[in-house]
């Protein structure tokens, strides 16, 4: 009997696992929300020897898993073909607890594809991903027969559907006071919820949630604070607040971890994840406040990781799932640990390899006319260009070439898998920034780019760190060390073109250039200096901008040692760059970084490094209004709060810090403050010199420390003022003696 189907086009907004096979939310076309059902199973391999896969072969017949085995060769990266048992779990629901089970019994064997996310796999097959446009042909009971994907996650002005958005937010920092109130915000309106009482509160959120039914909560302290709130009183109450758009799927609780990465600790804030809505949190969104959602829709595209997941993990999970689907897609295993350690070396060849970056120190002083030139995502491009990948890096092949400095080798054929995961990702970013050069300022366009240029920037950033990961799946040392290898003998050709041309080099910082030369004011005269680089290195090489004027600074302790990312300047359009300087330090007060962006903006006025002696007294004159506001206490205390990270247990302080013993305030008020997590304080007169802003009782104006801030507005006065050209050194000499007066007076 044939069995009566229907077709339905839209956009993929969830998948996840259901009780038979996987569970898909698909947005129509026609504005309905639909909930459909595929099969799918999930394969994972073992390796090992004969008798042991024979125990393990029988153990697994004796579990109540649904699983279909069979002896098959698929390839390892780094050994070739070899010969593993594929277990077959009918349900993926089934996968986790199953693995758990077996790999506790079995910790001998060698496990590939055993705990990857189920979005990956259905990517790997069916090429989908979060907001793929998609033809799906269901039957009666929402069972999926035929699925395709229309469209890919590389194409530049995709389909987006209208999604539907709730924004929830308290009326306060959860941390500094106990909210009173809920802010709702709607398409259709805002409203204002008192927490007390609760079945109110939660009665009246349940009708607005019912009334919109949201394809997103976007929420303020959801995660740490909102939502584990509601849902506790929903619990005490007995009213369901139907957060879910699942009925039949219970809300995922992920709990906070700290853990050290890339020289720092961080602080992961527990999560909550919801099924057939997406929620985010934007104060626990890693890059949030960077590229917003727009960045974070991007990232999902391109990874397909589900959006909730993508929003609060790292860029290295990022590019770790972009090479998993690939891996998946050429039937690469996909270790389950990392098992490459690495080669035994010795101090010389160390010495050699483990090198870094190239950094030419700068030229201290202000320059004129200043070419930035930038290789364009070095070294993901050196990657592809040349083919490094982990099991391309010291094969013998007739096709391979050797690396400067280490005596490896690298293969160019086939391409490795990293430049394959690469290569798109780097095509769509480089067509984005061709694009916002042709763009207006005007163009709708313009705010998405930048967002989408922004998330790829972060994930290629890491992916060079990845290489060299030690928990990376497919991460190999001497990998990471041949790109950085090839990266200096890049920058060092670029050095050597620009001084053949007739160019005066003034810093080198890993893959940029800072070069001038008598005459040369306009992007066609750096032309050829741009297309002899590309000639020598084989790299895409571009010019950031031309500066009217950039100071490159000295060290606070040593004003005769300079600093390789220490400078500030302005382009020709007017553009501010700034780099190492108080208004980019995390810990700097707001009224601080404020002053310093406003010192900045007058000199922007200068159209050229002569005139910037003319703008000097309007820095005086703003530098003795900022004082006096601070004086008088008309900067707020929100503008003068210090950030910091507690880096260590609070124990472990030798001699307390300032944010230490705001963390022993906070402790002692009963709140509890892990390694990894920013703490707010400001300074205060007295012992213990601190107080913490998140204390139950608000901090008495009168007691803040005015000279500490005076002292901190000095520095940055001084970084400002200390190097702007050579012409005015008497006038700067008064100027920042001057300021200096000033702020201890």
């Amino acid at each position: 009997m044939d069995v009566k189907t229907h077709e339905f086009n839209g956009w993929l907004l969830d998948l996840y696992a259901g009780d038979r096979g996987i569970i898909l939310w698909l947005l129509g076309d026609d504005g309905e929300r639909r909930r459909l059902q595929q099969d799918l199973s999930a394969t994972f391999y073992v390796a090992g020897s004969a008798s042991r896969l024979h125990t393990f072969w029988c153990c697994l017949k004796n579990q109540p898993v649904s699983v279909k085995l069979a002896h098959t060769e698929r390839r390892d990266l780094f050994a070739g073909m070899i010969t593993v048992l594929a277990v077959e779990v009918t349900h993926p629901i089934d996968l986790p607890g199953l693995f758990r089970t077996i790999s506790h019994s079995f910790p001998d064997l060698t496990y590939y594809d055993a705990d990857l996310p189920l979005p990956l796999r259905h990517a790997a097959i069916y090429n989908t991903f979060p907001l793929a446009r998609c033809r799906v042909t269901a039957d009666a009971n929402g069972t999926i027969r035929e699925f395709a994907t229309l469209n890919s996650p590389w194409e530049l002005d995709p389909s987006f559907p209208l999604l539907r958005t709730m924004i929830l937010e308290p009326d306060v920092d959860p941390s500094h006071a106990e909210p009173k109130r809920i802010k709702v915000r709607t398409p259709r309106g805002q409203f204002t919820l008192d927490m007390e009482p609760s079945r109110a509160l939660l009665v009246s959120l349940r009708a607005l949630l019912s009334r919109h039914d949201p394809d997103l909560l976007l929420t303020a302290w959801g995660d740490t604070w909102l939502l584990p709130r509601l849902l506790a009183l929903s619990q005490q109450t007995g009213i369901n607040l139907h957060l879910n758009r699942d009925p039949d799927h219970k809300i995922t609780h992920r709990p906070q971890r700290t853990y050290f990465a890339y020289g720092q600790v961080i602080h992961r804030g527990q999560q909550i994840h919801l099924y057939g809505r997406w929620h985010i949190d934007v104060y626990n969104a890693v890059m949030y406040h960077d590229y917003g959602l727009e960045g974070i829709w991007e990232l999902a595209r391109v990874t397909s990781l589900p959006v909730q997941t993508v929003a609060r993990v790292s860029p290295g999970t990022g590019i770790s799932a972009m090479q998993i689907v690939m891996a998946l897609r050429q039937e690469i295993l996909v270790p389950w640990h990392k098992q490459q350690a690495e080669r035994p070396k010795t101090a010389l060849e160390l010495l050699h390899a483990d090198q870094g970056g190239l950094v030419f120190q700068p030229t201290i002083g202000l320059h004129a006319n200043v070419g930035e030139i930038d290789f364009v995502s070095m070294y993901p491009s050196i990657m592809r260009c040349f083919n490094i990948s982990p099991e391309t890096v010291g094969t013998e092949r007739p096709t391979a070439e050797l690396v400067p400095e280490l005596g490896m080798i690298v293969d160019h054929d086939p391409p490795g898998l990293i430049p394959q995961t690469l290569a798109p990702l780097l095509d769509k970013r480089l067509a984005l920034k061709q694009q916002l050069m042709t763009l207006s300022k005007w163009d709708s366009r313009r705010k998405r780019y930048k967002a989408c240029a922004s998330a790829h920037k972060w994930l290629l950033v890491t992916c060079f760190g990845y290489l060299g990961y030690k928990n990376a799946r497919f991460g190999r040392i001497e990998a990471h060390e041949a790109v950085t290898a090839y990266g200096r003998e890049a920058l060092l050709r670029a050095k050597e073109a620009a001084e053949d041309l007739g160019f005066t080099v003034l810093h080198l910082y890993v893959d940029g250039v800072w070069v001038k030369k008598d005459g040369c004011t306009k992007v066609q005269d750096f032309r050829p200096l741009l297309d002899e680089i590309l000639s020598r290195t084989g790299l895409p090489i571009a010019l950031d901008g031309i500066y009217r004027w950039v100071a490159f600074l000295p060290s606070r302790q040593d004003v005769r040692v300079p600093v390789a990312n220490r400078y500030f300047g302005i382009f020709q359009d007017g553009t501010i760059k700034t780099r190492g300087i108080d208004l980019r330090r995390h810990d700097t007060p707001p009224f601080i970084a404020e002053t310093q962006q406003q010192m900045l903006e007058v000199l922007v006025e200068a159209s050229n490094a002569d005139q910037l002696p003319e703008h000097v007294p309007k820095i005086h004159a703003l530098l003795r209004r900022r004082l006096i506001a601070l004086r008088q206490g008309r900067v707020s205390l929100e503008k003068l709060l210090v950030c910091q990270t507690l880096s260590r247990e609070l124990n472990a302080y030798r001699t307390p810090s300032p944010v230490a013993q705001a963390v022993a305030q906070l402790q002692a008020a009963g709140k509890t403050i892990r390694p990894g997590q920013s703490v707010r304080f400001l300074y205060t007169r007295g012992e213990p010199g601190v107080v913490a802003w998140d204390l139950p009782n608000p901090p008495d104006p009168r007691i803040i420390d005015v000279p500490q801030y005076k002292k901190l507005l000095q520095r940055a006065a001084q970084t400002v003022l200390e190097l702007l050209t050579p012409p005015i050194t008497s006038l700067l000499t008064v100027g920042c003696n001057d300021v200096h007066g000033l702020l201890l007076d």
